[in-house]
């Protein structure tokens, strides 16, 4: 589903981490380590093409993307979010679905309130149902226990395993631990030259 051949990212022309070789395989999750400021974030959006510099290669399926920012519209409900959403993914979905999947995060009975209104963690419910939503088998997720009550957590916990005892991917950077199996990757930091 994704592999890298020594991948090293950039930030102004300086390589944030010793490139890294791996392949991420149906039914895994992968969660990268490092400390602030190693990396992970921009090798997640590397990935999804938001950002150029980086040397060596990598393929990948087609994938959903989560990054930090929660990207809903905050005058909209998370209906009419959810909708758009699966617009931008070329799909329609049914009422029947887009309600389904907000009881599954806990946020069916704030459907129709305007998402500006609620917690950054509800909001981060939000996106929640929409992974549930999409049809990519191939997840990136840039820390996303950030916001979530102990309740949230336990949610996210149980998409992610579904999502991989499905035969999907997460590859995601979490400084907090997930409670499914993981395999981590740390990202090695350069050793300066004398």
């Amino acid at each position: 589903m994704l592999t890298l051949v020594e991948l090293a990212c950039k930030r102004d022309e300086r390589t944030l981490f010793a490139p890294l070789s791996e392949t991420v395989t149906p039914g895994e999750c992968v969660a990268l380590a490092g400390s602030n400021g190693s990396g992970k974030t921009t090798l997640l959006r590397t990935l999804a093409g938001i950002h150029s510099q980086f040397e060596g290669s990598f393929q990948c399926e087609p994938f959903l993307y989560q990054g930090h920012r929660i990207a809903l519209d905050e005058l909209l409900n998370p209906l009419e979010n959810l909708h758009w959403f699966g617009a931008l993914d070329g799909r329609t979905v049914s009422d029947d679905a887009l309600r389904d999947a907000l009881a599954r995060v806990d946020m069916l009975p704030y459907a129709l309130t305007p998402c500006g209104r609620m917690s950054q963690g509800q909001q981060r419910r939000i996106t929640m149902a929409r992974w549930l939503l999409s049809a990519r088998k191939l997840w990136f997720l840039d820390e996303p226990l950030t916001a979530l009550d102990r309740q949230g957590q336990v949610v996210l916990n149980d998409i992610i395993a579904s999502h991989i005892d499905a035969g999907g991917a997460v590859f995601c950077a979490t400084h907090a631990s997930l409670d499914v199996a993981a395999r981590e990757i740390t990202l090695a930091p350069l050793t300066e030259a004398p």
